[in-house]
């Protein structure tokens, strides 16, 4: 049976709403789940899954919103971090660092364990000292947004000051991929097609939190062509782009062009959009290889808290594009 039509209509009008009346939060979340992931990668996609979890979990909420939004939101992610990271513990092989282990969970692993603290920490031990430490709730609240008790946050704190000793970034110690140095070729030469070209036929091409399309085809009619293309809208101030006329001023309508740059032990192509004051990156985009083609592709736009974060280390001006990436139909 298909569903109705007005369904995803509906669905996306909820979507929006939710968005802007959180919207205020998303900075806080980010930063929540950046000090419990130690990567900023990871922690766009705790925050992306805690606030579609947090989109389900109020619809069954029998109307009633939750007294504490920024508590709850971040009981959501801790729930789904502290699920994560058990899981995870629980696939590991029996022999092995933590390093090696996380590589086999995850392709990215590697590149993120040196900036994690999984293998000192309880994920419990950690949120913790997140929420009291760094954003300062009570015990209470604490206890409150972890569901346990006082005396097993008093004690987690404990345990965990003991163990915090941050390690060093990783390096990239290998060359760029020879696809990445294709990919910013056929882009800054505006040819589709080869971009397209350089796609699996399996690739997965995502907007985060936005879109996601499956194929070459798919991808170039819609999320390729955006980020080549997409500059001459944002330039007009078309509203159907969902993005505050403040995040826009300024911008011109002259093609993007990307470059790949070394970040924390891996690769992240930057997106340069003109603006009439100059330069600034405004997305940033992530390429997983597979035999020399690109198996999964994974842009930034509307991540501004990401965005700004990983600018601000490589000392590179950076611009906002919001967080709202539709406004709903009529």
């Amino acid at each position: 049976m298909n569903p109705p039509q007005e369904l995803p209509r509906s669905i996306q009008s909820s979507w929006y709403v939710f968005m802007k009346s959180f919207s205020e939060l998303r900075p806080d979340l980010y930063r929540y789940c950046r000090h419990l992931t130690r990567s900023p990668w990871d922690a766009e996609d705790l925050a992306q899954d805690a606030l579609a979890r947090a989109f389900v979990t109020l619809g069954q909420m029998m109307g009633e919103a939750p007294p504490n939004p920024r508590a709850w939101l971040f009981r959501v992610a801790s729930n789904l971090w502290i699920d994560r990271v058990r899981r995870e513990r629980r696939e590991r092989p029996l022999e092995g660092d933590v390093s090696s282990a996380s590589s086999a969970i995850d392709p990215r692993g590697a590149r993120e364990a040196a900036g994690t603290l999984l293998g000192q920490l309880s994920p419990q031990e950690r949120a913790a000292v997140v929420l009291k430490d760094v954003f300062d709730l009570t015990l209470e609240e604490t206890a409150e947004t972890l569901s346990t008790t006082v005396g097993a946050v008093k004690t987690a704190l404990h345990r965990a000051r003991g163990k915090l000793v941050e390690r060093a970034a990783e390096e990239v110690s290998a060359p760029a991929p020879a696809v990445l140095d294709a990919f910013c070729a056929a882009f800054n030469a505006g040819d589709i097609d080869g971009l397209a070209k350089l796609l699996l036929d399996t690739v997965s091409v995502e907007v985060v939190g936005a879109t996601t399309q499956y194929g070459p085809e798919a991808a170039k009619r819609t999320v390729l062509f955006g980020m080549l293309f997409g500059v001459e809208r944002l330039a007009d101030g078309d509203p159907t782009t969902g993005m505050d006329a403040r995040f826009i001023q300024g911008i011109l309508a002259i093609p993007p062009r990307v470059e790949a740059r070394a970040y924390r032990g891996g690769w992240v192509l930057l997106h340069w959009y003109t603006h009439r004051d100059g330069e600034a990156v405004r997305a940033l985009t992530r390429i997983d290889v597979d035999d020399d083609r690109v198996a999964h592709l994974q842009n930034y736009f509307f991540t501004p808290d990401m965005i700004a974060e990983i600018c601000s280390e490589l000392g590179l001006p950076s611009r906002s594009n919001g967080y709202s990436w539709c406004v709903p139909k009529a």
